[in-house]
């Protein structure tokens, strides 16, 4: 018996940000502005623009945003150079003047002094307000499709926990978040073992399946128009690798399950639209997203097992 020929491999290359964005204002924050889904998913916090440009007396903040759980304001600086004093300055002239609750400063890269100063400003400002730096770069295999990749490199103590403790909450009061309850009660007690799996039935918007080897999540999920599945990075952990693990096998998965791997960290999404809320659509989608999440784990595992 032939033994089996080792499976080709490319090597993960770091490319400069400016191969994806030319200039920072013209192509960087609008870029940023319309997919904060990527610094979202870095520092824990959905995250939905509200204006760029946004004037700050002779100044003009980047972009301003607000936390999708409880309307926070967050305010975003962003650069493709390393940190720079101006920056900083800049940052702290805007907290005053738009009274933001969060601070995300983007940079190619942080001096030491300055993420000094991003820890200073998180232990004297207790909770009032919360400070990241985040470092934005631009990664490639092959000649796959540029992919983003956020990194935070500073941020509040106990933060994770706050989070947590906000996304409970407004989960859980919300009409929707009794929505969500009604579909995933259904959803669990019509398939065997369901509960197992992904856990009781909550009011977020979503269930994961989660493996140890390899470290991946498989996430089925309810939106406002639709249900979806797709596979992400085990929670809290960054996405360069598993766009590295999976990226080695994207041609195989790409052709078994008919999607593109997509950008990080939401991989190989799909979608079926509909209404959830609906108790006589409930059926069929339900049966889609259970049989299309058996489909991916099969064809996921099996490749990186291959």
């Amino acid at each position: 018996m032939m033994e089996p020929s080792p499976r080709p491999l490319a090597k993960l290359e770091e490319l400069n940000v400016r191969e994806a964005w030319q200039n920072e204002a013209y192509d960087f924050t609008p870029w940023l502005a319309e997919n904060l889904e990527f610094l979202g998913e870095a520092i824990g916090l959905p995250l939905e623009a509200e204006g760029s440009e946004v004037a700050v007396e002779t100044f003009s903040a980047d972009i301003l945003a607000k936390s999708k759980y409880d309307d926070t304001k967050v305010l975003i600086e962003n650069q493709l150079e390393v940190s720079d004093h101006l920056h900083l300055g800049q940052i702290l002239t805007y907290v005053a003047g738009l009274e933001a609750e969060v601070v995300v400063w983007v940079a190619s890269g942080f001096r030491d002094a300055h993420l000094s100063a991003i820890n200073w400003l998180n232990e004297k400002t207790e909770n009032s307000i919360s400070f990241f730096a985040v470092t934005v770069k631009v990664v490639r295999i092959g000649d796959s499709p540029l992919a983003p990749v956020f990194e935070v490199v500073a941020r509040p103590n106990e933060w994770e926990r706050y989070v947590h403790s906000v996304a409970r909450k407004t989960s859980g009061t919300s009409e929707i978040g009794l929505q969500r309850q009604d579909f995933w009660e259904f959803y669990v007690a019509r398939f065997e073992g369901e509960g197992d799996l992904g856990g009781p039935p909550s009011r977020l918007s979503n269930r994961y399946h989660n493996t140890e080897k390899p470290p991946l999540s498989f996430s089925v999920y309810v939106a406002k128009d639709g249900v979806g599945v797709y596979v992400r990075p085990p929670y809290g952990e960054e996405a360069e690798p598993t766009f590295e693990l999976l990226a080695g096998c994207d041609a195989e998965i790409r052709e078994k399950l008919g999607v593109e791997m997509g950008k990080a960290p939401h991989f190989y999404v799909d979608w079926r639209p509909g209404d959830y809320t609906d108790p006589e659509q409930r059926p069929e989608l339900a049966d889609w997203m259970n049989d299309r999440l058996s489909v991916y784990k099969r064809v996921v595992l099996g490749a990186l097992s291959g």
